[in-house]
This record gives structure tokens, C-alpha cells and sequence, in this order.
């Protein structure tokens, strides 16, 4: 067990700092500690109609917020160039946020509701040209799917890890083996979570157990909120296997590959 919940978190968070490129220096990681960076939806600056409203005014930090409301089921495309992420989006006006992962460019939101079976028509898009203070913004703040504010347990457990820590690295190891010592893989919620499940990092930390999503979104929290840039992985996890994302689901393109041929 202790191996699957190893390669669960493995497979689902991708530290940018080390795994896929230089680690961050440990200055640069304490000076983005030492101010809790935040993601918000700003009301009064987003754009849209009466149903939809797009924040754009942090695109530079790295993240768009976007609130709607729908009798049926809304959607949020991001899409740059050939790249498409469709999210699952709150119908009830619920602010949303989430990262702009392909760095600079033009990019295109888009709200689209439900009409018939599995296809969905646009309510309203905008366009928006981003330019990123640096290549690291969009993995250090909160988002939908690893929510966390400056006074969650969670954040609070990664400042006594980064206390005593020589070094970034040094916080990603004592993250990594709080997760697998502390949490305990639910099979049972494995095979009952419902489509557009969201995780909640103090609730994993609270209870003692959850699903890869819950791992690998308290990493996330913990690591960020020092400072550690961290990207998100997903991926689906079947009772006996690991299988490929469905066609359907966010990021399926560029991470099916990750999923199938694990490496440990």
C-alpha cells in the first residue's frame, strides 16, 4: 500500500522546482513565502453579461477567475494555439479559478452551457493577450483544484516543514513524507467519487485519507504556499490499474503518456 500511495502522488504532482528543470533557489523560494500569494476573483473588474463574468486583471499572475450562472451544465474552456482545457465550471455563480499553463500567448476563455445530450453551445468568450511576470506564476497560487488560504492547516503544517528546512528541496522531502506517513488511500471513495469531485487539503489532512486527487492537491497547497512552484498532474486511477484519461477530460493530451508508463 505504502508503494501505491507513493506512485499515486508521484504520478499526480509535478514540482517544478528539480523534476522537469532547475531547482529554485532558496532565496527566491523564501522571497515568495514571505508574502502569502493569493488568487481572487475580482467582481468589480470582471468583465461579461448578465449570466457570465470573466476576471482577467491577474492573467499576469498566472490565473483567470470566472463566475456564471445556468439551469444546466456550464463548462470553462482555456485554449491557446492548439491547446484546449475544458473544465468542469459551477452553474450556481460560485467564483472559479484556474491557471494559465501554456505561459505567453493569446489566449481564448469561453463559458458553455449544456444544451442537449453532450453537447454544449457558448454563452460568452473573450480574448486576452498574457504576458506572465515569470514562467512560475501559474503554479504558486491557489486555484479550484488545490484550494488553500494563509490560515489552513495545511499551509500552516508547510511553514513549520520550511522553518527547519536548509532548502526548497528540503521542504518538498518532508512534504512528501508527512503525505505518505499521515494519509491513508480510500479505495472506498475510489470507487464511488462522483464527476466533477473537488479535493479540500485540511479535509485529507484532517481525516487521514483520500483519493490520488486529495494527494496530490495537499502537496500542491503545501508546497506552494512556500513558495514551490507546483503543477498539477492528473490523471484517472482504476481499482487495478492505471488507465488513460477519457478524451473528454482536462489536459488528456499531454499527460496520458505520464500516467501509462509510470517510473518510479
Amino acid at each position: 500500500m505504502r508503494r501505491k500511495r507513493i506512485l499515486c502522488l508521484l504520478l499526480s504532482v509535478l514540482v517544478m522546482s528539480g523534476v522537469c528543470g532547475p531547482l529554485v533557489p532558496a532565496a527566491q523560494a523564501a522571497e515568495r513565502a514571505d508574502e502569502f500569494l493569493d488568487a481572487e476573483f475580482h467582481s468589480q473588474l470582471a468583465q461579461g453579461n448578465d449570466r457570465v463574468k470573466i476576471d482577467l486583471s491577474a492573467v499576469e499572475e498566472g490565473y483567470v477567475a470566472v463566475s456564471a450562472r445556468s439551469d444546466s451544465r456550464l463548462k470553462f474552456q482555456v485554449k491557446k494555439g492548439e491547446e484546449t482545457y475544458n473544465y468542469d465550471l459551477s452553474s450556481d455563480g460560485t467564483p472559479a479559478i484556474f491557471p494559465l499553463q501554456h505561459g505567453d500567448g493569446d489566449y481564448r476563455f469561453r463559458v458553455m452551457e449544456n444544451v442537449v445530450d453532450k453537447k454544449y453551445a457558448e454563452i460568452y468568450s473573450v480574448t486576452c493577450s498574457v504576458t506572465l511576470r515569470d514562467e512560475f506564476q501559474p503554479f504558486l497560487r491557489p486555484s479550484t483544484y488545490v484550494p488553500y488560504g494563509a490560515d489552513s492547516q495545511c499551509v500552516i503544517k508547510a511553514s513549520e516543514f520550511a522553518a527547519g528546512a536548509e532548502d526548497p528541496l528540503a521542504i518538498v522531502q518532508e512534504v512528501f513524507r508527512f503525505i505518505c506517513r499521515t494519509v491513508k488511500y480510500d479505495k472506498a471513495k475510489a470507487k464511488n467519487v462522483q464527476s466533477g469531485y473537488l479535493p479540500d487539503p485540511d479535509e485529507t489532512m484532517r481525516t487521514g485519507k483520500g483519493i490520488c486527487f486529495d494527494y496530490a492537491a495537499l502537496a500542491a497547497a503545501m508546497l506552494r504556499s512556500q513558495g514551490i512552484p507546483t503543477k498539477m498532474i492528473f490523471g484517472y486511477v482504476s481499482p487495478d490499474d492505471l488507465s488513460p484519461l477519457p478524451p473528454s477530460s482536462p489536459a488528456a493530451r499531454c499527460r496520458t503518456r505520464r500516467c501509462s508508463t509510470p517510473s518510479l
